[in-house]
């Protein structure tokens, strides 16, 4: 969550010490601590280091608030099989809206993204903000089973890019991390706080089957502890590949960094950034609405209120659909796929509002995520970012959470850029403005929606364990996570 306090925009003093906050030696303070700690600095002025709350605040909204199906706990997911083979389980494909958002950014305009180290560098004081407040949204679920967070890791990598990495070839090819500025010291994979992700998701178009891989990413110079598990694309079949970061802000370069979206020249969206994304939902709505792949219903909650999505007012937070629930294993000091040959390793996870919704807000309501085989895992099935964001384009009712121009990923210096939102909307399947809310509505959405769920799922939400050790349970998580929300994103000054 982006926690801007006072004033249309935060002062750059402020948005420094946001970032600071991050890196702070107070990190282990309570999260309620941090909230209070930070609405005071906004409201001040004053240049505090403040502990960094991201992993006790962001994802434990969208995990409580997210289920998707009535058939029970995620060990019972519901899983249809449509024509051609298609494996889904209880989510949905997106609408032609999604296709239209899709149209709204070509994946190879070298133009709309910032994949040189100059432009995604991030080193205005704007985009310092950004990356540092929104650090409040991601959720850390899998992320505590790595080694322990460093203070003052390198927040800016630079992640190299295989060629034609929506090919086969470029799927099974190791992405390589390294610091995008040297002389801020190295990146390292294997540090939490530093580790980059990425996710495929495949639709075939002659049958509407689905699945997903995840590439991996190893240090540069460095090899896999696994080699990666090779994989096999269908003729005709369109793949998409998006990127999450624990870091403040990821540069794509590389030969495969062109035909990739990272934001603007200048200006990127920071921990997020996708290749070929909008074909992938474009081919994906095509596929629905030729009968060839059928998104099940979401379902019934345990509260009686159809299970959320990832567009569900009730889950978002000042940064909707942002991050992966890819994970990794670090084996013996370095990384590897999660499969049964690394299962010996220590996780390695992105903090994600995506993977918040799947495996902490379904489990918590009785519903089930839409899942696809993982190739990378034998087929075992999985749920991803584009299978939430099918999900919530075919079923999510009115009103339906599009990403805002207020949204500080979206945003260029402080100030609102259609062109930057639409470009993070057609990654996510989502249609280009004016479709959706304006800031008030959005926030008004946020306030009203979410706090009427998370009162009615209290006591559900609080039988579910917290994301982190910084809240008791789920409900004191996600209720954290929705005051920063409202906070950084302006909604307490109307």
């Amino acid at each position: 969550m982006h926690h801007r306090h006072t004033g249309p925009r935060l002062p750059s003093v402020l948005r420094a010490a946001l970032l600071r906050w991050r890196q702070s030696a107070g990190r282990r303070l309570a999260t309620t601590l941090a909230i209070a700690t930070a609405v005071v600095l906004l409201a001040s002025g004053t240049a505090l280091a403040l502990p960094d709350v991201r992993t006790s605040i962001g994802s434990s909204m969208s995990l409580a608030l997210a289920g998707s199906a009535s058939s029970g706990s995620a060990s019972r997911s519901t899983v249809a099989v449509g024509p051609g083979g298609a494996v889904v389980g209880n989510g949905a494909e997106p609408t032609a809206r999604g296709g239209a958002g899709g149209a709204a950014a070509s994946t190879g305009d070298a133009s709309a993204t910032a994949n040189t180290p100059a432009a995604g560098a991030g080193n205005t004081a704007a985009t310092r903000a950004t990356r540092a407040t929104r650090h409040f949204g991601d959720t850390p679920d899998a992320r505590g089973d790595a080694q322990q967070k460093n203070p003052a890791a390198n927040p800016n990598c630079t992640l190299r890019v295989p060629a034609d990495p929506t090919s086969a070839a470029g799927l099974a090819t190791p992405y390589q991390l390294s610091a995008t500025n040297r002389g801020d010291g190295p990146c390292r994979e294997t540090n939490v706080d530093q580790a980059a992700f990425v996710e495929a998701a495949i639709v075939d178009p002659a049958t509407g089957a689905l699945s997903i891989y995840h590439p991996v990413v190893v240090d540069a110079g460095s090899s896999p502890a696994v080699a990666p598990v090779p994989v096999t694309v269908p003729t005709g079949a369109v793949v998409g590949v998006w990127f999450g970061y624990n870091g403040d802000v990821l540069t794509l370069s590389g030969p495969g960094a062109r035909s990739c979206v990272n934001g603007l020249p200048g200006s990127p969206f920071g921990q997020f950034a996708y290749c070929n994304a909008p074909a992938f939902f474009t081919a994906a709505n095509n596929a629905i609405a030729a009968g060839k792949l059928t998104v099940p219903p979401l379902g019934t909650g345990r509260d009686g209120l159809p299970c959320p999505t990832s567009r569900d007012f009730a889950v978002v937070d000042q940064d909707q659909s942002d991050n992966l629930a890819t994970v990794y294993r670090v084996v013996r000091g370095r990384i590897a796929q999660d499969t049964a040959a690394a299962r010996g390793g220590k996780s390695l996870s992105n903090g994600s509002d995506e993977a918040l919704l799947a495996r902490s807000i379904d489990p918590a309501l009785g519903c089930t995520p839409f899942r696809a085989p993982d190739l990378t895992d034998g087929g075992a099935l999985t749920s991803a970012l584009a299978l939430n964001e099918l999900s919530a384009a075919a079923h999510q009712a009115a009103p339906m959470a599009l990403t805002p121009v207020s949204d500080p990923m979206t945003q260029v210096d402080g100030q609102q850029s259609k062109r930057k939102t639409d470009l993070y909307r057609a990654g996510v399947g989502q249609p280009p403005l004016p479709a959706g809310q304006d800031p008030r509505a959005y926030c008004a959405g946020v306030r009203d929606i979410a706090t009427a769920r998370l009162a009615r799922d209290a006591a559900l939400l609080r039988r579910a364990p917290s994301p982190t050790a910084d809240a008791a349970d789920l409900h004191q998580f996600l209720r954290t996570r929705l005051t920063g929300t409202l906070g950084l994103l302006g909604c307490d000054r109307g």
